[in-house]
């Protein structure tokens, strides 16, 4: 068992708690300001004896910042570039600078929400949310590694709650404006808005991935532009998947495949390497919006009126689910539930049917019937 003594020091009277460590190793744990302090952590340390759960106090004499480069190299080997640039930029910007220098056994729940509430008021949701994941993912590799007893940045109350971004739906009319003005980018636009291909998997699409006799493409890659570096990866989930073409756009893909290698780009960039994403606000893409006349709308976006203009079609959701690389069906219903608002009126008058044939049947069999 514990035991707790006392000791005099040019600040006044100190505690310290003599105990055995798991290994039987004799140890101290000195400075508690009061005795009841000092019973407190001769307790927690026996509790945690009991139930396995001991971890030596020096090993949380680790800082944050010695503890970040193993886990931010663990992570670029797990995560796409792209992804793992804005892990990094947030570890950078605003991770390291508050608790960098911080020793992990230091860190305490009350700390990491002031931390969230002061983001808060300066950063979006989606900052706030991937900065205070970071740490906590640090954090959850220090328990693992047995540095911690538990992580201390978990059960935070005060993360924000990311609100969704409005989504626009173009029509036929809308798309075929758009690609007209998209010009030698007309092929880019159509394939976009009716296949529902996200930016990477079109601008990374060569010809031998078309089977237009059963008017199929294959999604096999994927190109990510991390700065002024293109990287070629699997799509997203790393799965591969069959797209449907619509036999439209087979001939106007016929067209944009001729004098090309089975191996060359569908849509190269003026280098014949990979088209680069337009620039957000004076490049083709944005340009060809506003002379279209349509809601404003990027790239992306057109994946979104794929999903609509598929859902108007009358397309089944497991079908859409396939065509947009969706993990489950259920994912592809929470993303575009009100694109099915359709199906909320049809049980509102399918119930009204019933309900007016049970109280007609009954009607007729309260008649009274003649003699």
């Amino acid at each position: 068992m514990a035991t707790i003594e006392s000791y005099e020091t040019k600040a006044g009277r100190r505690w310290r708690v003599r105990y055995r460590t798991p290994d039987r190793r004799q140890t101290d744990k000195r400075g508690f300001t009061s005795k009841r302090h000092a019973q407190d952590f001769a307790a927690t340390v026996e509790v945690e004896k009991l139930r396995g759960e001991y971890v030596a106090p020096k090993l949380g004499q680790i800082t944050v910042d010695e503890l970040a480069p193993e886990w931010l190299h663990r992570k670029q080997s797990d995560l796409k570039p792209s992804t793992y640039r804005s892990l990094e930029t947030s570890w950078r910007v605003h991770v390291q600078p508050r608790w960098g220098t911080t020793r992990i056994a230091d860190i305490d729940l009350d700390a990491v929400e002031h931390w969230i509430a002061d983001m808060n008021r300066e950063r979006g949701a989606t900052v706030v949310i991937r900065a205070y994941g970071i740490l906590a993912g640090l954090l959850d590799s220090a328990v693992k590694a047995r540095r911690l007893a538990r992580n201390p940045a978990r059960g935070v109350e005060n993360l924000p709650r990311k609100t969704g971004k409005r989504r626009v739906y173009l029509t036929h009319a809308d798309v075929e404006r758009l690609a007209e003005e998209a010009g030698q980018h007309r092929v880019l636009v159509l394939l976009l808005s009716y296949c529902g291909l996200r930016w990477g998997e079109a601008t990374a699409l060569r010809v031998e991935h078309l089977d237009l006799l059963r008017r199929r493409l294959h999604v096999v890659d994927n190109a990510v532009q991390v700065g002024r570096t293109v990287h070629v990866g699997t799509p997203k989930n790393h799965q591969h998947r069959i797209v449907p073409i619509p036999q439209f756009l087979v001939d106007e893909l016929a067209r944009q495949c001729e004098g090309r290698n089975r191996h060359d780009l569908v849509f190269p960039g003026r280098d014949g390497q990979h088209l680069r994403r337009p620039v957000s606000t004076t490049g083709w893409f944005t340009k060809a919006v506003e002379r279209a006349g349509i809601e404003r709308v990027t790239p992306h976006d057109l994946r979104h009126t794929a999903a609509s203009l598929a859902v108007a079609a009358g397309v089944n959701v497991k079908a859409l689910q396939r065509m947009l690389g969706h993990a489950s069906a259920a994912m592809t219903l929470d993303t575009y539930a009100d694109l099915f608002d359709s199906d909320l009126d049809a049980i509102g008058h399918a119930l009204d049917s019933a309900r007016s044939t049970q109280r007609v049947g009954k009607m007729w069999a309260q008649m009274p019937t003649g003699e």
